[in-house]
């Protein structure tokens, strides 16, 4: 019986020794990690992205992808910033077109029947996005493959997955080692 009470002891302090040694470390980017998860979950009741606008609602014809390119880029050129596009997100039924660009976070709502320029915010919630992945290193490094990305989320998912386990038994340990006691 004593030697299982050893060896439960001395299992107990080999896991508290491995939570801590991966806690420390990783502890700023899981917090950094929690807290921007909590801001995407809530983005839309914290006004972290942009607001839809509505359309004209003209009984004519949409105007082409081609015109609300072109205006959205002489709309941004005109800031002095760079128009190349990331995406056109385009909504015929809402009569919108959300154009979002590849080394900005300037978004252009575009009205799809007159092709004007209704609305220019910024795409907070896309830079949250980029600090909870990681990606905003390689953002700033224009990096094409995305390795901080890949890296950071891979090892603190895995510290997270090792936290949990090493917890767990941290949990338990002790309430074995209080059943072998009273036996």
């Amino acid at each position: 019986m004593k030697k299982k009470k050893k060896k439960l002891a001395k299992s107990t302090r080999w896991h508290r020794k491995a939570h801590r040694f991966i806690a420390i470390p990783f502890l700023v980017f899981i917090v950094l990690m929690s807290i921007t998860g909590i801001l995407l979950t809530w983005k839309a009741e914290l006004g972290l992205k942009p607001q839809s606008q509505k359309a004209s609602v003209l009984k004519t014809p949409l105007v082409s992808l081609n015109t609300i390119e072109s205006n959205a880029k002489h709309y941004i050129d005109n800031l002095g910033l760079d128009t190349t596009i990331n995406r056109i997100d385009y909504r015929p039924r809402k009569g919108i077109a959300k154009v979002r660009f590849e080394t900005h976070f300037t978004e252009l709502q575009i009205d799809c029947y007159t092709g004007k320029v209704i609305s220019k915010s910024t795409r907070t919630a896309d830079v949250i996005e980029m600090i909870h992945d990681g990606s905003i290193l390689d953002y700033f490094f224009n990096a094409k493959q995305e390795p901080t990305k890949l890296a950071y989320s891979t090892l603190v998912g895995l510290s997270l997955l090792f936290l949990s386990f090493t917890g767990f038994w941290l949990w338990l340990k002790p309430k074995q080692m209080k059943r072998h006691k009273s036996n």
